[in-house]
């Protein structure tokens, strides 16, 4: 996931400069087209990078197939016996062992080495008090969060959390997911340490929550937290100019509004369309990603006119740009042109938002996201949250007045 994979890159290029060398480990991920020339870019740029990929491992028969996030999590456990041959095997030993939240069960591998393993966060410091204070809450109560609804959750150094704005994998208690998220609770506590893409001046109560060790269990070990943030992947040297720059540098300063909802990120067909109106009564300009309607991820890119009102393109082209592709997203948000940031809530958006100085307009839709967004919103102020955000649909008029 490059969500979490970008990350790990930049964390092993820190401590490549510190004199170390860095292998990270891909867990059976193909490795070609092109996310392998952006592997073999770093290795070139940076000899003492290097990546390794597992065998692609087999699904465990327990795992049910409809849960993505137990999938990963029973995939990350299904490869431990081929990253404990390949720890064994390297030369030099590995002093240290870092390893991502979905593969949390990769810390048994450490311990049964002896080799000192961290987990490293691609989230926010709030996620992580509020995972290491999952154990306490499961003590509290034996109702699942989704028996909750919206009562709230007081979580310490975190603003209260609405249940029903936890992930959805963790809803339910007795779901395997929910009981993988339970296990990284508590191996957290297992660990080395706790090395989070943040910085204490972006979440000091969080921060200042989890050292004091008020997130864990009476008389558990709180593991040592590094804030190491923010790690960000730089725009790749040597790339072409990307066209909605050049459009960019025909707006007005701080005039454009910025939509882009990530990789992952898709809307119903209806949803798209009351955005595009949304957009257009606003008479603001803007520049949005769009991408093709959910349940129609893999067809052609075909024509822009489809997914839109009726000549919404035409009478909105003086003022905003819509592309149905990547763009270089830290460039349009350092752009000066750009004066606001319509984003999912994925954390790496977030910092990129936070760099650049660009306020945020919440819309987040799976993940931790929603509670990012709450993280922002009532904690950091840098976000305000679209309305209805968390029903079946946001009005064009919603969006409008935003």
């Amino acid at each position: 996931m490059p969500g979490h994979l970008f990350p790990a890159v930049e964390l092993g290029k820190l401590l490549v400069v510190q004199g170390l060398e860095v292998t990270v480990v891909l867990g059976g991920e193909d490795n070609h087209g092109a996310g392998g020339s952006f592997l073999a870019g770093i290795e070139a740029a940076s000899p003492s990078l290097s990546f390794h990929c597992l065998p692609r491992a087999t699904l465990p028969s327990d795992v049910p197939a409809g849960s993505f996030e137990a999938q990963l999590f029973g995939l990350a456990r299904a490869s431990n016996p081929d990253l404990r041959d390949f720890l064994r095997s390297a030369s030099p030993a590995p002093e240290a062992l870092v390893i991502d939240f979905f593969c949390s069960s990769a810390l048994d591998v450490g311990v049964e080495l002896g080799i000192p393993t961290y987990f490293f966060h691609t989230t926010c410091i709030a996620s992580v008090a509020f995972c290491l204070y999952q154990q306490v809450i499961h003590e509290q109560t034996a109702l699942s969060f989704r028996d909750l609804g919206s009562d709230l959750l007081h979580v310490p150094g975190l603003p209260p959390i609405p249940a029903d704005h936890l992930p959805a994998f963790i809803l339910d208690r007795d779901s395997l997911s929910s009981k993988f998220f339970l296990g990284v609770s508590e191996r957290l506590c297992n660990s080395q340490g706790l090395i989070v893409n943040s910085c204490r001046s972006l979440e000091p109560r969080a921060t200042d929550a989890i050292v004091s060790g008020l997130c864990t269990l009476p008389g558990r070990r709180t593991p040592p937290l590094y804030c190491i943030g923010p790690l960000i992947k730089p725009d790749e040297a040597g790339m072409q100019r990307h066209e909605c720059l050049a459009w960019l540098d025909g707006q007005p300063k701080a005039s454009v509004v910025f939509l882009s909802f990530g990789s992952l990120g898709r809307f119903s067909a209806e949803q798209i369309k009351q955005m595009a109106a949304g957009l257009e009564t606003s008479g603001q300009r803007f520049l949005w990603v769009v991408r093709r309607p959910t349940g129609d991820e893999h067809q052609p890119a075909g024509d822009l006119n489809t997914l839109f009102p009726e000549g919404f393109l035409h009478r909105t082209k003086e003022r905003a740009l819509v592309v149905m592709s990547w763009v270089p997203q830290q460039a349009v948000l350092a752009h000066g042109a750009v004066a606001g940031f319509v984003t999912h809530c994925g954390w790496n958006s977030v910092l990129e938002a936070v760099m650049a100085g660009v306020p945020m307009l919440a819309w987040p839709l799976y993940a931790e996201q929603h509670t990012n967004k709450v993280f922002l919103v009532e904690e950091m102020r840098l976000a305000v949250a679209i309305e209805g955000y968390d029903k079946e649909m946001v009005e064009a008029q919603e969006v409008a007045r935003r």
